[in-house]
């Protein structure tokens, strides 16, 4: 990772999100020359600013994605950029299709073409399970998305621009995810509203979220997919997990804390896939990955090659949620220590 990062010039677009601010912190340990984070939000700026210790080398550009003519001046000099900049919310995506269009599909052809017209050395972009076989606007989109990231091969020229995706799901502790909403309630002495008992999710925490992102950064020949294997979680059983770490600590006692079930919103599902059906031909595996390979193509390529000597060519239908083990209320418990939990106050507020 040093010799990959060590005195580059790298943008973050989305910068200042969960997964864009983390990559900006882990970024700054490999000695860049400087990081630009991409992004709208002026206070989250100041306040990721503010949390680095005002690191010199950290560049903040107001902007976005949509906005091709800003985008390619933030890309003047880059050599390597990060796209977490999106719109990710199931709900909001079926309220407002185009505005997800727009930013996840016209922004993401943004990237593309700025980073081409600047001859960037990599361009990694931060897609999501709902894209596998997707049921929903937000799918759709970053499904679309991850194509005309992989389409840009045919028309990119003799430009060595080197595209690539990393594919995840849920991120523990996100903004906007699930969670902070049960710690919330669970402050409040419950109850903790569930939308369907039966759903179920893949989870991992920001950071090994952004360990896969530069791991693929590292790894990527070409137009690769790389997909962690992640851990399934039952809903319930993640808010009950949570009922018995956060209780104690609010003062509630925690067997009083009780489930209602509210319903489905729409675009949600039960279960969540990271391979669709059509995906499962390409596909190679290692003891903690998938890759997707490009295009077709029956070879892996000599970096993937070196970093996993037994790499092997795997037959799947597909891989969700649905026909993997589910972790058990303990095993979560560990998992979100291990991912590191926001630390407690009384004004607690993710």
């Amino acid at each position: 990772m040093l010799n990959e990062f060590k005195d580059k010039a790298i943008l973050v677009t989305g910068g200042t999100g969960s997964i864009g601010s983390e990559i900006v912190r882990q970024l700054l340990q490999y000695e860049p020359r400087t990081v630009r984070v991409y992004s709208r939000d002026e206070t989250k700026q100041f306040e990721l600013l503010n949390s680095l210790d005002n690191d010199r080398r950290v560049n903040l550009l107001i902007g976005d994605i949509r906005d091709k003519d800003r985008l390619n001046l933030a890309m003047e000099n880059i050599q390597i950029v990060f796209h977490a900049a999106a719109l990710k919310h199931v709900f909001s995506c079926e309220r407002n299709p185009f505005e997800a269009v727009k930013t996840n599909v016209y922004g993401t052809q943004n990237v593309i073409d700025c980073a081409l017209a600047n001859k960037v050395e990599k361009v990694v972009g931060v897609s999501t399970d709902k894209a596998a076989d997707p049921t929903n606007v937000l799918g759709c989109t970053k499904l679309l998305a991850e194509k005309i990231m992989l389409a840009s091969y045919f028309y990119k020229g003799f430009k060595k621009t080197n595209l690539s995706l990393v594919r995840f799901g849920n991120v523990l502790f996100s903004r906007g995810s699930v969670i902070p909403l049960f710690i919330e309630q669970i402050k409040k002495g419950g109850p903790i509203t569930i939308t369907d008992e039966r759903m179920v999710r893949f989870v991992m925490s920001t950071k090994e979220a952004v360990k896969l992102i530069f791991k693929a950064t590292n790894l990527t020949s070409q137009n690769e997919i790389f997909i962690l294997k992640m851990p399934a979680v039952r809903l319930v059983d993640l808010a009950q997990a949570l009922i018995n770490i956060y209780a104690p600590k609010f003062g509630v006692d925690k067997n009083k804390i009780s489930f209602k079930i509210i319903g489905r919103k729409k675009g949600e599902r039960i279960n969540e896939k990271l391979l669709g059906n059509d995906e499962a031909e390409y596909v190679w595996e290692t003891d903690d990955m998938f890759v997707i390979t490009p295009f077709g193509n029956n070879d892996i390529s000599e970096n993937i090659k070196a970093a996993y000597p037994n790499i092997k060519k795997v037959e799947l239908k597909e891989y969700g949620t649905l026909d993997q083990e589910k972790l058990s209320v303990k095993q979560i418990e560990d998992l979100l220590s291990k991912g590191g939990l926001p630390e407690f106050n009384q004004n607690f507020c993710v």
